[in-house]
């Protein structure tokens, strides 16, 4: 039976009036299972309403008392762990296992934000009579439109510090898998949040077209590929909205000869393959330096990808699940076509792959090419399947010059023993975020996540303190309390000390 879904507003399930539904499918079983409502604008425009009318007394509410409510939340989704990972797994197609680590990845993140006392502290300085404080207060309606690939934990890296530092937040959600956004909304409401703080509008460029065009919201957070990241931060800021904009990626590995290979190449095997690839933080480029070294790690790759089993999301013993939807499965196919025209050596196929019992699901096998060149597709753009490429390089300078000449500069790892190459790496490299024989280098919750070039657009990253400071503004303050003595009016600037 084919459900309908709803909308989250003003504290509830509210069903969809425009008329309009997209279809959310069983990637495991290749059908349809569910129907989710696309919002009109007119339900954009009312659902914004209503949040800036709330927003006032929440934003007015005592900062330890707001995370009160986030940590009552972060206990109800621990308690309710296992029905989450399954809803999510069943809309996207991600195990269990790695279902639930997209939802503590995102529960870490509003731990943090449960500090927001201390991180909404201001500055104060006493200036010979003069007081000086700033405060940070929140913007008001915010906004946040979020990819499929991590349906948990990217809504809640924006909404943890944007509810935090007192904002009404307004998701829209990837149309794909809108389920576990609608439980968190309503796991948050029975935290104790108040009616339209947290809300959630299902819909396609309608609805982003009314965020981004409302007046009344003041930022935006995205994520998703680097043309629609480019015009959305374009829109936002024609808009006068604050915008931080996070687009595609293209991981770079780099193995030196003195790395531990089998070490180098189980984090290969998880990096590349785990999720399907679907990961912007997926290492999709292995950089081996030197003949030897990549020779030997092809083989042990080679041997390591006959023992990955491809299976159901909630086959415990699957190492990964089906491909997001039947587009992405003729996408990612159609990449690896295009690798085996332009001349790379085809080492893994994973095209025609079979599961029993769900011929209709869509399954990628894990694929790998050796020998791909810089001007291949295959290597210029975002797969964001399980397709790893290895290009060979001469030296550590080639290898180096190859993580920070792509065009998308996210992130980078290095596999070593050497501590002199690892610190060179990591100070030279051109991407945002790094790994040292750590193989998806996504940081801890109190440090920021946010990538370079065209894999981000915004000065400020999200999560950490970032977030925090994208969140709020600042007011400065400066008191003086007369002393009774009359100095006469002053017509030249007023110097600071």
């Amino acid at each position: 039976m084919v459900r309908e879904l709803t909308h989250y507003v003003a504290g509830g399930r509210t069903r969809g009036t425009s008329g309009r539904f997209g279809d959310v499918f069983d990637p495991c079983e290749g059908a349809v299972q569910a129907k989710v409502p696309l919002a009109s604008r007119q339900e954009v425009e009312h659902a914004v309403a209503l949040a800036v009318a709330a927003q006032p007394g929440w934003g007015a509410t005592n900062p330890q008392r707001r995370a009160r409510i986030l940590l009552r939340f972060v206990d109800l989704v621990n308690k309710n762990l296992q029905e989450l990972a399954e809803l999510l797994s069943s809309e996207h197609g991600k195990t269990v296992a790695d279902a639930k680590g997209d939802i503590q990845r995102g529960i870490e993140v509003v731990e943090f934000s449960a500090g927001a006392p201390h991180l909404l502290k201001g500055e104060f300085a006493d200036a010979g009579g003069i007081d000086v404080h700033s405060v940070r207060q929140p913007l008001g309606v915010v906004t946040a439109i979020t990819p499929f690939n991590f349906p948990a934990m990217i809504p809640l890296w924006k909404a943890g510090p944007a509810l935090a530092a007192g904002n009404a937040f307004i998701l829209k959600p990837s149309e794909r898998n809108p389920s576990v956004p609608l439980r968190i909304a309503e796991l948050l409401t029975q935290a104790g949040l108040p009616d339209g703080i947290f809300t959630v509008i299902n819909g396609d460029k309608e609805a982003v077209d009314a965020l981004l065009e409302s007046p009344d919201v003041k930022a935006v957070g995205f994520v998703g590929s680097t043309p629609i990241a480019q015009a959305i931060y374009a829109k936002a800021a024609a808009h006068g909205k604050r915008a931080q904009c996070f687009g595609g990626a293209k991981n770079h590995m780099v193995i030196m000869p003195d790395a531990d290979l089998e070490m180098a190449a189980d984090a290969l095997m998880g990096a590349g393959y785990g999720s399907a690839g679907e990961r912007c933080m997926a290492i999709s480029v292995a950089v081996p330096v030197g003949t030897d070294t990549a020779d030997r790690l092809i083989a042990i790759l080679q041997d390591r990808i006959k023992d990955l089993r491809v299976g159901h999301s909630m086959d415990a013993g699957a190492d990964f699940g089906p491909v997001v939807s039947a587009a992405a499965k003729e996408r990612i196919e159609g990449y690896i076509a295009a690798g085996t025209e332009a001349g790379a050596a085809l080492v893994v196929d994973g095209r025609g792959l079979e599961v029993d019992g769900y011929p209709n699901g869509f399954w990628v096998g894990p694929t790998l090419f050796d020998h791909v060149k810089e001007d291949m597709s295959i290597y210029r753009e975002e797969i964001f399947g399980p397709v790893l490429s290895v290009v060979r390089a001469a030296d550590y300078d080639e290898a180096l010059r190859l993580c920070s000449d792509h065009e998308f500069g996210n992130g980078a790892a290095i596999f070593t023993r050497d501590g002199d190459s690892a610190r060179d790496f990591a100070n030279r490299v051109e991407v945002g975020m790094v790994g040292v024989n750590v193989p998806i280098p996504v940081p801890i919750a109190y440090f920021t996540f946010g990538g370079w070039k065209a894999s981000g657009f915004g000065d400020l990253n999200q999560h950490g303190p970032d977030a925090f400071r994208f969140y709020t503004r600042t007011k400065t303050v400066t008191t003086r309390w007369p002393s009774g003595i009359r100095q006469g009016a002053h017509f030249t600037m007023p110097e600071g000390s």
